[in-house]
């Protein structure tokens, strides 16, 4: 039984197993539905229970299709179904009720400590669907994608983000250690990644490059990764957020910095961080992003039932 929650504590040799996993049950389903199963119904007999606290379009459904193709059966619950440490019941009861009925766990929470308490008191393995620091799926299928595209190894290219340091921002810095590629990274000032992020970086002997002027991030990147300046849930001052970012707006003057053929992925939703032209343009490779969530999540959820091949 293995735990997906972070990229910063899977070695590398086995995020790796899981994108070629990804990329061999991708090229064997060309001729298949959505909805038949894979060959082999790896996971046939097991049950996935998902919960979410968060709002959740690409996730809940790229993760539904991913177990139904191994073979394996799901159910969704709301966390207001459950008693979930309020009421009569503990965070610690629930977790042995979901091992009873269940063989693994998908959480999206707007709680870091929720995960590592579930994954202490689980027996069945727990991935996180997003943490607020966290959101390791979206990025190994990022990872993917580049590599798709660019017919490279991520490590032989230039990777730039732009934007706020958030979860997924943290999980491609926890990538670039990892998969060792060169990430620059544009935001103003008072946006940069905090100096224990920093420091982990730094003690596995990598660096990152941060940029106040989003032209210098861009420069000869051959990936430009952006995210919602302002979440749903952001708590802090919104306006002040968006004034502060006005001039880090990726628009077509930014990207004929980036070197040739260069492409620019979000992980959705967007916002204003991006234009039209952009998103919507030839370098925009954003649904087929969408849609490698779901071999990537293949890979994941074979991974924590050490059944990758």
């Amino acid at each position: 039984m293995k735990n997906f929650i972070n990229l910063k504590d899977i070695p590398a040799a086995d995020l790796r197993k899981i994108l070629n996993d990804a990329k061999k049950r991708k090229n064997k389903r060309k001729k298949l539905s959505t909805l038949e199963v894979d060959k082999d119904q790896p996971l046939k007999g097991k049950l996935l229970i998902q919960m979410y606290e968060k709002q959740s379009s690409r996730t809940r459904l790229s993760f539904h299709i991913a177990i139904n193709q191994l073979g394996a059966g799901s159910i969704t619950i709301k966390a207001s179904e459950l008693h979930l440490g309020k009421g009569e019941e503990s965070l610690v009861d629930t977790a042995k009720i979901l091992s009873t009925y269940g063989d693994g766990f998908l959480l999206r929470t707007d709680s870091d400590k929720k995960i590592e308490d579930f994954s202490k008191n689980l027996t069945i393995p727990i991935v996180n669907l997003l943490s607020p620091s966290s959101h390791p799926c979206q990025v190994l299928s990022d990872i993917f994608t580049v590599e798709e595209i660019k017919k490279k190894s991520i490590s032989k290219l230039n990777i730039c983000w732009i934007g706020d340091c958030n979860n997924v921002l943290n999980s491609l810095i926890a990538a670039s250690v990892k998969f060792k590629f060169n990430l620059n990274i544009g935001c103003p000032k008072n946006y940069r990644p905090p100096k224990f992020v920093m420091d982990w970086v730094k003690k596995n002997k990598r660096k990152i490059n941060i940029f106040n002027d989003p032209k210098k991030a861009v420069k000869n990147a051959d990936v430009v990764f952006s995210d919602k300046v302002v979440s749903i849930n952001d708590k802090g001052n919104k306006a002040k957020k968006i004034k502060d970012f006005k001039n880090y707006r990726i628009n077509q003057n930014l990207m004929k910095v980036t070197r040739p053929q260069s492409i620019f992925l979000h992980c959705l939703p967007r916002g204003n961080e991006v234009s039209e032209d952009v998103f919507l343009g030839k370098q925009s490779r954003v649904w087929q992003q969408a849609l490698n969530r779901v071999h990537v999540q293949k890979g994941i959820l074979l991974y924590i039932f050490n059944k990758l091949r």
